[in-house]
């Protein structure tokens, strides 16, 4: 599956292979039981992020990702964001 990111005016397309969607479903798990304790979601405290707000926490840390050229990082959180 493709996921495409547009950030700063430019497009980037990541691939991330159907298999991960089901391989790293553990992982995602992991994330959400995260985010059910509660996340901070730009200067606001969210008790119990919605799955869009889980969505946006999880963007923020592919840009991230990206931003440091950390391909797996920024395809795993492309991963998370297609499952969803």
């Amino acid at each position: 599956m493709i996921l495409n990111v547009v950030a700063d005016g430019q497009t980037f397309s990541l691939d991330v292979p159907e298999a991960m969607l089901v391989d790293a479903q553990p992982f995602f798990t992991k994330m959400d039981a995260d985010m059910d304790k509660g996340w901070q979601l730009g200067r606001d405290w969210v008790e119990l992020p919605s799955v869009d707000q889980r969505c946006q926490v999880v963007a923020d840390r592919l840009l991230t990702a990206m931003e440091n050229k950390n391909q797996n990082m920024a395809v795993m959180m492309a991963a998370y964001i297609l499952s969803k």
